[in-house]
């Protein structure tokens, strides 16, 4: 575990607000953050939301690759009063991560990082998630993560286990399998060829194929397009998936984070070391990291259980389909 120093001159953190505001944080002002490729990094800009009133015990959600801190736009599911992030019982934090286009430190600011010469990587990404924590005044969290925020809470598990009282992970693997790897690297090679946002695009039609299922497409994408009279809708929808992404999205961002998630190989004999309670969700049909798989990993760490969400739809089900999902993570939450 890396150290992380807080310049004395940072702001205190801002009282807490009913608006869901996103906010930002500068740190590493002074002692810089050394980054796992030997760079070090300062001014480190995190921009963040939280809910509920500061506390020194936190619920830290972490997000997906293309995601943000914003979690009551993507998962209302999960976030409110009598929910599994219930902001009147709990002080819930979520930042979007380094390397990431949504506020926080990116590529453009950090020109020398995500290449294959100084790559960034899931753990550098828990360190600055630490320094926001003491940033905030928190001294523990539960870790709730699904995709890549998964991927994510086992690096603060393994980075950082004595902040961590107990992590949710959903839809995830400990490590990323060759089948993982090369959907990634068909993505990034796309970028590559076409850069400039058609790249991007056809990257996130690779991408949405491995977040859904076969009988998920059917259900939902079968038949003509109403977009575009006579094409399929399966054609018209990956591409306005595409469109959407490149809209919104750094391509650079997408490298990077694809790159640090496909780097993440922690051992059987680091797993091993976990010890605080882990519940691993996997997902029917979920064909980007198939259940096995994630059940696999999480019958590594000593102290897990792991439980099946049943859904038709993917990969993609914990946001669309979350079924018993909310239940589940309440329970173990507040248990």
């Amino acid at each position: 575990m890396t150290a992380v120093t807080l310049s004395p001159d940072l702001s205190p953190p801002p009282p807490p607000e009913r608006c869901f505001r996103q906010q930002t944080a500068l740190l590493f002002r002074q002692a810089p953050l050394l980054l796992d490729c030997g760079q070090p990094v300062n001014d480190v800009r995190v921009a963040y939301h939280t809910y509920g009133t500061p506390s020194e015990h936190a619920v830290l959600v972490l997000h997906a690759l293309t995601g943000t801190s914003a979690v009551h736009e993507w998962w209302p599911d999960f976030l409110g009063e009598g929910r599994p992030l219930d902001p009147t019982r709990d002080y819930i934090v979520c930042a979007n991560v380094l390397g990431g286009c949504a506020g926080t430190t990116g590529p453009a600011e950090l020109p020398q990082i995500g290449s294959g010469d100084a790559p960034l990587t899931l753990r550098d990404m828990a360190r600055v998630g630490r320094a926001l924590l003491e940033h905030l005044g928190v001294r523990r969290v539960s870790v709730v993560g699904a995709s890549m925020g998964g991927m994510l809470a086992y690096a603060w598990l393994l980075e950082c286990p004595d902040l961590v009282d107990r992590a949710l992970i959903v839809g995830a693997p400990a490590r990323h399998s060759p089948w993982a790897i090369g959907l990634n690297t068909a993505a990034r090679n796309a970028i590559q060829a076409a850069p400039g946002g058609e790249g991007l695009k056809v990257a996130r039609q690779i991408a949405m194929l491995s977040y859904r299922s076969p009988e998920s497409f059917a259900l939902t994408q079968a038949g003509t397009s109403h977009r575009r009279p006579g094409a399929p809708a399966i054609t018209t929808y990956l591409e306005h998936q595409g469109e959407k992404l490149a809209n919104r999205f750094c391509e650079r961002s997408y490298l990077a984070l694809t790159g640090a998630m496909d780097r993440f190989q922690p051992s059987d004999a680091e797993l091993q070391t976990v010890r605080v309670p882990v519940l691993a969700v996997g997902i029917s049909s979920d064909v980007l990291y198939p259940p096995g798989e994630v059940c696999g990993h999480a019958a590594l760490l000593p102290n897990s259980r792991y439980l099946e969400l049943q859904s038709p739809h993917g990969h993609d089900a914990f946001l669309m389909d979350p079924g018993p999902l909310p239940a589940w993570a309440a329970e173990f939450l507040t248990g």
